[in-house]
C-alpha cells in the first residue's frame, strides 16, 4: 500500500451534490454487427442544462433543490473493433432522456429499466437499458481541484507503482483525474469507456454540479451587498471511497473536447428553463388540454366560513363576515408531521377566546376541479377547561376545508397567506373600455349675432371650438356669405369616446376678429345621442341651436339661455375603424370597434405565468393583450415570486405582440390619498406570429429598465406561451394575406400626424402603469434610438452590401472555379432566358431552407445591442428623458441644440448628394449641358442601331463577359462611363 506524504489541513468546506449512474444492464438490443452475437456497448452520458458543459467536470451550484430543471441524456453504441461485421464506425443502439424530478435521493434509488428511443424516424432502435439513479449531498472544499493539483514528493518505486496499468477489473476503483487547464478556460473533456469483458461490479458515473457564473448588472454603479448565503439544511459524510468512484479511462481512449457555449447576448437574452410543462406538443382537436397545465400547480388550505355564524357566550353575541382563506400548504410535510388545522373565535373588545374547532389536515379532503364545491358543514365551537369556568361558551360555526390548487375557483377571492394584504394585492382581469372614433364636421352657422362695430373693410373672423373632456379642436377661419350672413367650413374634426359616452359634446362659436375672442353661442350635445355607423355610409346633417352666456357661459350646465343661432354639424360614431392606442410595431388588436365587423378567432393564446427571479419585494404582473388585461397577485416579502397563473386571450390575427410587464406594489402600504404609481421592474413582448403552433415556450427573460443612469437588469421572469391554433392551415394561412388594418382605414385614411395625436388621447384614457405597457413614449426623440434605427437600416441594406462584394470578387478573379461556374450559369440564362424567374425563385427556396438551420428556437426578448443600450452617453440618456418643453439649464440646451445642427448637417448633406445624382440623370436629356446631352444621344443612337442588328443573346453575352473580364485587361481608373456621369451638372451651384 502507498503511503501519502503529509499534507496540510484543507481549506474550509461546503455543500455539494453529487449524480451517480449506474449502468447495470442492457437487453434486448438490436445486432448492429449482421448477426445475433451480442457485441461489447458502450453508453456515452452527458447532461443538457443550457449551455452548461458535459459531466466528468465539477458542478458545484448554490441552490442543489433546484435540479429539476437538469436533463440526462445517456446513448448506447457498439465498439467496432469487437464486431464480427467489419463496420468503420460505433453503431447508434439507442438513447434514454431522463429528466432531474426523476432523480432520487440515496436510499430510495432502484434499478429501472428505460426503453431506448429513436434518434430520428428512420432509425430502427428497440431494447431497454437498466439504470440506478441517485444523488447525495456532502461537504467538499470550494478549492479542492487547486488543493489536489500540488506536487507532491514521491519516491520512485512508488510512482512506477502508482502509473503501472491496473487490470480492468481495478479501473473503477481508481481516483478521479484532475481537469486539465482547458477545463478552466471552458473547454471540457468528457471520458468515454469500453467495457471489454462483464466486470463484477458496475462502474459508476459521478456527476458534481457547479454553480452558474455570476451574474453581472449594467447600469447604473449601485453597490449592493451580496446576499449572504444560507446555511445547509443537512450534512452527509459519506465514505471516501464513494466519494472518488469514477469510470476509468483505458488507454489509448478517445477523448472529445466540447466548447460551452456562450449567449451572443450576454447575460440579458433569453435561456430556456423546463421543457416539460406542458408538454412538446399537443393539438386542439386529437388532445384535450387540462385549463392549467402551462403552470406547475400549487397546494393551498381552503377555509371557506359561510355567511351566517353567530357565537353566544354569557353576555356576547358575535356574528361573522363570509370569508375565503387560503393558506400555503404542502402535504408531505404535513402528513409526515402530524400537522393540524385551528379555527378559534375571539371578542374582539375583550380580545377574549370564545371557542374553536380543530381539524386533523391528514383527514381534509382533496378537491380538484371540475369537481363540485364542499358543502359547509355545522361545527360545535370547543374551549378550554379555563374558558368553561369564566363562562359557558354555546355556539356552532359553520365552515367548510378542503385541500386545492391555484385552479380553484375561490382562489382569486381568497385571503391568500403570501399576500395579506387583500385591497390590493388580488389577482384581477380587467377590460379595456370601447373606444370610439367622433367624426365632428363642421358645415355652417347662421343668425349669429355680429358685434357691428368692425372696422371698415374687416370680414369677422368666426371659428368654431369643439370640446370632449380633455380633447379640444379650433376649425380655421370661416367663409362669409355676404348675401345670407351665414359662415361655412365644411372641416372635420376627429376625438376619441369612451364607453359608456356619458361626456358631452361642447361647441363654442367665437369671433377672434379682437385681441379678446368673444363668444358668440355655445351648444351641448350628449354623446350617447350621436348616431354610429360601421361603414362609409352617408350621415344626414343636423341643425342644433346655440345659446348665450345667460345659459351658463358656455359650462356644461348650460341650458335654456337666449337664442344665439344656429349651427350645421354631421355627427357620428365611427365603429369601422381600429382606434390606434399602442404603437403599432408592438400592437396586440387591430379589430375595428363595431362588434358587428369581427372575424371568427384563429386561434387561443395561452400564457404561464411562472414566477420571477432576483427581482423586488411585493412584485406582481400585468400581461396586455387585446382588450383583455390581466394582473397576477401580489407575492410580498419575496425576491422570487412564485405566481403560477394562466390565462388565455382569443386570437384574431398572428401578428400582434403580447406584452407582460412587472411592478413594484406600493399601493396596499400608502394611502387612499397618496397617488404615488407602482415601480416598474421590466417588461417583455412576445410576437404570436414567432411562435410554432401548439408548441410550448418555457423560457426565462431579462428585466431591463432603461435609467437616466444607464441600463439596469431588474431581475428575470419565468414565463410559458403557447399559441394553440387548428390544425386547418389554410384559416391561419389566410390571415397573412388580408389588410392589417379595418376597411375604413383605406377608404377613408386618417393622416399621420391626425393618428399621432389621437393615439396620445386614447391613451390619456388609461393609468400610468397602463401607458407603460402601451409604450405611451414611444415617439419621443431619442439619440440612442436615432443611431438604433440606423444600424437598422444598416442590417437590411446588409444583404446588397454582400451581394455586391461576392458580384466584385467573382469579377475579380479572387476564386477562378466559382468565376468559371458563374460565366457558364450566366451562358445558361442567356440561352434559356425562360428559365431566369424559376431560377431566382428557386434561389429564394433554397435560402429560406438554408436559414430554417438558423432559426430562433425560442421567442426573442429584449435586445440591448440592437437598442445601442450597451454603452450610452449619460446626457443622451438625459435628454431622452427630458420633459417637453425641457425642464433642463439653458445652457445644457444649447449645447444640445448645437449637437443637434450638426447631425443635421450630416443628413443634409446626404439628402443633397441624393438629389444631385437624380438631378445628373436629368441633365441626360435637359439640355443644360449641350455637348454632354448630344453625346448621350449620338451613343444612344449606336445601341439602338447595333441592338437592330446584332442578335439581343450576343449583345448579352458579350456585355457579361466583358463585366467578368479577367484583372489583366482591366484599368485601375475609373470608366468612361462613370466619368461622364459624374461630370453632368446639378442644380447645386444654383443653391444660395
Amino acid at each position: 500500500m502507498n503511503t501519502t506524504p503529509f499534507q496540510s489541513d484543507p481549506p474550509p468546506s461546503r455543500m455539494q451534490r453529487k449524480l451517480v449512474v449506474e449502468v447495470v444492464e442492457a437487453r434486448n438490443l438490436l445486432p448492429k454487427d449482421g448477426q445475433e452475437a451480442r457485441a461489447p456497448t458502450w453508453s456515452s452520458i452527458s447532461t443538457l442544462r443550457r449551455n452548461e458543459p458535459p459531466p466528468n467536470a465539477r458542478f458545484l451550484r448554490q441552490r442543489p433543490q433546484n435540479m429539476d430543471y437538469d436533463e440526462l441524456d445517456i446513448e448506447v453504441y457498439n465498439d467496432k473493433r469487437f464486431g464480427n461485421g467489419g463496420g468503420r464506425k460505433n453503431h447508434f443502439l439507442g438513447r434514454v432522456k431522463i429528466y432531474g424530478s426523476q432523480f432520487s435521493r440515496r436510499g430510495d434509488e432502484g434499478l429501472v429499466y428505460f426503453p431506448l428511443e429513436k434518434k430520428s424516424v428512420f432509425s430502427w432502435i428497440r431494447g431497454e437499458i437498466g439504470l440506478k439513479i441517485y444523488y447525495y449531498d456532502e461537504v467538499a472544499d470550494e478549492n479542492m481541484d487547486s488543493y489536489q493539483q500540488q506536487p507532491q514528493p514521491q519516491p520512485q518505486e512508488a510512482d512506477e507503482e502508482q502509473f503501472r496499468p491496473p487490470p480492468p477489473q481495478q479501473m473503477h476503483n481508481l481516483p478521479p483525474e484532475k481537469p486539465s487547464p482547458a477545463e478552466e478556460g471552458r473547454v471540457y473533456e468528457s471520458a468515454q469507456s469500453h467495457s471489454y469483458q462483464e466486470p463484477q461490479q458496475p462502474p459508476v458515473v459521478i456527476v458534481e454540479e457547479s454553480s452558474p457564473p455570476q451574474e453581472v448588472m449594467q447600469g447604473p454603479s449601485d453597490n449592493h451587498p451580496p446576499r449572504p448565503p444560507s446555511p445547509p439544511h443537512e450534512v452527509h459524510r459519506y465514505p471516501p471511497e464513494v466519494r472518488k468512484m469514477q469510470v476509468g479511462r483505458p488507454p489509448g481512449g478517445d477523448r472529445i473536447r466540447v466548447a460551452a457555449a456562450k449567449r451572443p447576448n450576454g447575460d440579458f437574452s433569453p435561456r430556456v428553463i423546463n421543457s416539460k410543462i406542458g408538454g412538446s406538443e399537443a393539438t386542439m382537436e386529437k388532445k384535450t388540454h387540462h385549463p392549467y397545465n402551462l403552470v406547475e400547480p400549487m397546494q393551498y388550505l381552503f377555509v371557506r366560513i359561510s355567511a351566517y355564524v353567530k357565537v353566544r357566550t354569557s353576555n356576547h353575541f358575535v356574528r361573522s363576515k363570509p370569508a375565503v382563506f387560503a393558506l400555503g400548504h404542502n402535504r408531505t410535510d404535513s402528513a409526515a408531521s402530524g400537522a393540524t388545522l385551528e379555527i378559534s373565535a375571539w371578542d374582539a373588545s375583550s380580545e377574549s377566546f370564545l371557542g374553536g374547532v380543530c381539524f386533523d389536515l391528514s383527514e381534509v379532503p382533496v378537491r380538484d376541479p371540475p369537481d363540485s364545491p364542499l358543502a359547509p358543514q355545522w361545527y360545535r365551537l370547543e374551549g378550554s377547561a379555563a374558558d368553561q369556568n369564566s363562562g359557558r361558551v354555546s355556539g356552532d360555526i359553520q365552515l367548510s376545508v378542503w385541500i386545492g390548487t391555484q385552479v380553484d375557483e375561490a382562489f382569486p377571492e381568497a385571503w391568500s397567506s403570501d399576500a395579506p394584504h387583500v385591497a390590493h394585492t388580488r389577482s384581477k382581469v380587467y377590460q379595456s373600455p370601447k373606444l370610439w372614433y367622433l367624426r365632428v364636421t363642421v358645415l355652417e352657422a347662421q343668425d349669429l349675432h355680429i358685434a357691428p362695430n368692425l372696422p371698415p373693410l374687416t370680414a369677422p373672423e368666426v371659428r368654431v371650438k369643439a370640446q370632449l373632456g380633455f380633447q379640444s379642436a379650433r376649425t380655421r377661419r370661416g367663409s362669409m356669405n355676404n348675401h345670407s350672413g351665414s359662415f361655412h367650413w365644411n372641416e372635420d374634426m376627429i376625438f376619441v369616446a369612451g364607453e359608456p359616452l356619458e361626456d358631452c359634446l361642447m361647441l363654442m362659436v367665437e369671433d377672434r376678429t379682437s385681441k379678446e375672442p368673444m363668444l358668440l353661442g355655445h351648444a351641448m350635445i350628449p354623446v350617447s345621442s350621436i348616431e354610429q355607423r360601421i361603414d362609409e355610409r352617408f350621415v344626414p346633417s343636423k341643425w342644433h341651436a346655440l345659446e348665450g352666456e345667460g345659459g351658463g357661459g358656455g359650462g356644461p350646465g348650460g341650458g335654456g339661455g337666449p337664442y344665439c343661432g344656429r349651427i350645421s354639424l354631421r355627427l357620428c360614431l365611427e365603429g369601422g375603424y381600429h382606434v390606434l392606442e399602442e404603437a403599432a410595431h408592438v400592437c396586440s388588436d387591430f379589430r375595428p370597434t363595431a362588434k358587428q365587423l369581427w372575424k371568427p378567432p384563429i386561434g387561443v393564446l395561452e400564457l404561464g405565468i411562472l414566477g420571477a427571479r432576483k427581482g423586488s419585494t411585493d412584485a406582481y404582473c400585468v400581461a396586455k393583450y387585446g382588450k383583455k388585461w390581466v394582473r397576477t397577485r401580489t407575492i410580498t416579502d419575496s425576491f422570487d415570486p412564485r405566481w403560477h397563473e394562466q390565462y388565455t386571450w382569443q386570437v384574431y390575427d398572428p401578428c400582434t405582440v403580447l406584452t407582460v410587464g412587472v411592478f413594484d406594489n406600493w399601493r396596499m402600504f400608502s394611502d387612499v390619498s397618496d397617488d404615488r404609481p407602482d415601480t416598474r421592474i421590466g417588461k417583455i413582448r412576445i410576437r404570436v406570429s414567432t411562435l410554432e403552433s401548439n408548441k410550448v415556450y418555457t423560457n426565462s427573460y431579462p428585466l431591463l429598465v432603461l435609467l437616466p443612469s444607464g441600463l439596469k437588469k431588474m431581475g428575470e421572469i419565468e414565463v410559458a406561451v403557447r399559441f394553440a391554433c387548428p390544425s386547418l392551415l389554410p384559416d391561419v394561412c389566410a390571415a397573412y394575406g388580408q389588410p392589417l388594418l379595418p376597411r375604413m382605414h383605406y377608404i377613408r385614411p386618417l393622416g399621420v400626424a391626425q393618428q399621432d395625436a389621437l393615439r396620445g388621447a386614447a391613451t390619456k384614457w388609461l393609468h400610468r402603469v397602463v401607458r407603460y405597457m402601451l409604450d405611451a413614449d414611444s415617439h419621443s426623440w431619442s439619440m440612442r434610438k436615432s443611431k438604433a434605427n440606423w444600424y437598422r437600416i444598416v442590417g437590411v441594406l446588409a444583404w446588397a452590401v454582400g451581394l455586391a462584394k461576392w458580384l466584385d470578387n467573382i469579377r475579380r478573379w479572387r476564386n477562378p472555379v466559382t468565376t468559371v461556374l458563374v460565366h457558364i450559369l450566366y451562358l445558361v440564362l442567356v440561352w434559356y432566358p425562360d428559365l431566369v424567374v424559376p431560377t431566382a425563385f428557386l434561389y429564394v427556396v433554397m435560402i429560406g431552407v438554408w436559414y430554417y438551420r438558423f432559426r430562433p428556437k425560442i421567442p426573442a426578448g429584449m435586445d440591448i445591442r440592437l437598442s445601442q443600450a450597451e454603452t450610452v452617453d449619460p446626457d443622451e440618456l438625459d435628454e431622452e428623458f427630458d420633459t417637453i418643453p425641457s425642464s433642463r439649464r439653458p445652457e445644457v440646451i444649447r449645447a444640445r441644440y448645437d449637437r443637434l445642427r450638426i447631425l443635421a448637417v450630416r443628413v443634409q448633406t446626404i439628402l443633397g448628394d441624393f438629389a444631385a445624382q437624380g438631378e445628373r440623370i436629368q441633365a441626360l436629356v435637359s439640355w443644360r449641358d449641350p455637348r454632354a446631352t448630344k453625346l448621350f444621344i449620338t451613343i444612344c443612337l449606336v445601341i439602338t442601331i447595333v441592338l437592330y442588328v446584332v442578335p439581343a443573346k450576343m449583345v448579352a453575352v458579350a456585355l457579361g463577359f466583358y463585366y467578368l473580364r479577367h484583372p489583366m485587361f482591366r484599368d485601375t481608373m475609373p470608366t468612361a462611363s462613370l466619368s461622364f456621369f459624374r461630370r453632368l451638372p446639378s442644380l447645386s451651384d444654383r443653391l444660395i
